[in-house]
């Protein structure tokens, strides 16, 4: 597995996936995987895994500046923030035992999901 020596590539990787989170509410991830396996030289599962790490920390960058406009109201975000962390803990049990190409193929169709769904509303 080759990993990236330089800050850079790792650094701009972080900046389009913190942009893209802070502009969207979200996704960063789909940008971020992409750009940790072709960038930043590391495999799907290393990708993915490091992925969730640098989300978190901009998700709650995001949350901050978005409570403090007054756009995020956490009574309602409850539910979502506990079923979130129900599917998350569900989802990092199951991912040693997905097939890297199942792996693949949940991560395109939720890519076109997103997409389509952004395109239709």
């Amino acid at each position: 597995m080759k990993q990236s020596h330089s800050w850079l590539p790792a650094a701009a990787a972080g900046g389009a996936a913190g942009l893209v989170n802070g502009f969207f509410g979200g996704g960063g991830g789909m940008v971020l995987v992409p750009l940790l396996m072709g960038r930043c030289g590391l495999d799907r599962r290393r990708a993915f895994a490091n992925s969730v790490a640098i989300i978190l920390p901009l998700c709650i960058l995001s949350a901050v500046i978005y409570y403090t406009k007054g756009q995020l109201d956490p009574m309602t975000a409850m539910p979502y923030l506990a079923g979130g962390l129900l599917g998350g803990w569900l989802g990092g049990k199951l991912f040693q035992k997905v097939p890297v190409a199942w792996l693949k193929r949940i991560f395109a169709l939720l890519i076109l999901y997103g997409a389509w769904t952004s395109l239709t509303r």
